[in-house]
């Protein structure tokens, strides 16, 4: 389990891009009170990655000083979705397949924060049930005009894309949770300042203090250019193997490593401008990073192991065995083991990306046999079979 260092003196300040308003909660944490901190995730993916760990490292920093976490799963508004930086329209979601991804969020979560003292709730504890009426009386608070202000319906009105009746009203829900909640703190990204600052008016309203706002810097992914995201390709996942972590980190641009240094662990970022020797600046950044979230031991073996088998272009010593059933495929067995599509582990074996015992594969419909597979320049597994 992820171990924080807490260090008060950089509460506010490091990764933080912005706090709203800060002079305020400095006043909050000096007082004394212990403050209900809200984070909501709308789960549309299984997966989270270390752009999300950027927010639970700080979220844990406030955790550990015995303040309260709001960990708030979106199980009601991820069904339709925040139109954030989204050119069209989300497809709207069921109320399974949400609860899918939603638990899968928790369960990883838990890998930053302590979920023994973490809040978890769900907003569908107060929409399933909300009579229309009252759903007006919310949105009452709000005009057409301040809801369209945000960026992405300008650019879809000037693309001639549709505007959805229900997409301007996800910053109203967003802005109640708050209310329900009496979130005293968000920590959230860049993308989500708009939606909760629509929440302070209305808490106003409710005889609520107005919620403070720390945004932080977003991560860049592993493309150095763009954010952090699954879509983008571009994401290291908190579930991926430490072995995976490690080498994804060893293929970013150096530039990015200041940023990934200052997010992700409580390393000087300073280290990382113009090192003398990149390659071993950045090995060590990602042995602290796979250290940060998988443990010395575990950081440890990725680094010897990355090592062995990029630089040396050895076999590691130690990989996943996996049984498989006789009478499949390589590619039919493949795409399992590595988590994708038949038709793209056929497409990776027939484009020479794939060796079996050393040699590369080029018939992806040949048997599966027992021995080693080698996909990409890092991935192993020794395949066995079932008995």
């Amino acid at each position: 389990m992820y171990m924080s260092k807490n260090n008060p003196a950089d509460l506010l300040t490091r990764g933080v891009a912005d706090l709203i308003v800060r002079k305020d909660l400095e006043k909050l944490l000096q007082s004394g009170k212990k403050l209900r901190i809200k984070h909501g995730v709308d789960p549309t993916k299984p997966d989270l990655h270390l752009g999300h760990a950027v927010i639970y490292r700080k979220l844990r920093q406030f955790q550990d000083m015995g303040h309260t976490i709001i960990f708030l799963v979106g199980d009601f508004t991820a069904r339709f979705g925040d139109p954030t930086d989204k050119a069209k329209s989300r497809n709207l979601r069921t109320k399974t397949e949400v609860e899918e991804a939603a638990q899968s969020y928790i369960d990883q979560v838990g890998r930053i924060l302590d979920k023994k003292k973490l809040e978890v709730r769900r907003n569908s504890e107060w929409y399933e049930g909300m009579k229309a009426e009252e759903l007006l009386r919310i949105m009452s608070h709000f005009t057409v005009s301040r809801m369209l202000e945000r960026d992405m319906f300008e650019k879809r009105r000037k693309a001639g894309e549709e505007i959805g009746l229900h997409e301007p009203v996800y910053p109203v829900l967003q802005a109640y949770d708050s209310v329900m909640l009496q979130s005293d703190l968000t920590v959230i990204g860049t993308d989500q300042t708009f939606n909760e600052l629509q929440a302070r008016p209305l808490q106003e309203f409710f005889g609520q203090k107005p919620q403070q706002v720390m945004t932080m810097q977003l991560l860049v992914g592993t493309d150095g250019k763009q954010k952090m995201s699954k879509t983008l390709g571009n994401a290291i996942r908190l579930l991926d193997t430490p072995e995976d972590t490690f080498g994804k980190i060893m293929s970013i641009p150096d530039a990015a490593m200041p940023g990934y240094a200052e997010l992700l662990t409580d390393l000087e970022p300073k280290e990382f401008f113009e090192p003398k020797n990149p390659r071993a600046a950045k090995a060590k950044l990602a042995e602290e990073i796979v250290k940060e979230f998988h443990g010395e031991k575990a950081s440890t073996t990725a680094a010897k192991n990355f090592e062995k088998v990029i630089t040396n272009k050895e076999v590691p010593e130690e990989m996943l065995e996996i049984a498989f059933e006789a009478d499949q495929s390589v590619a039919q067995v493949l795409a399992k083991v590595f988590n994708t599509s038949t038709s793209a582990m056929r497409s990776a074996i027939e484009q020479g990306g794939v060796a079996f015992n050393g040699k590369a594969l080029e018939n992806p419909n040949e048997p599966a046999k027992p021995g080693v597979y080698k996909k990409g320049k890092r991935h192993y597994v020794k395949l066995k079979k079932k008995k």
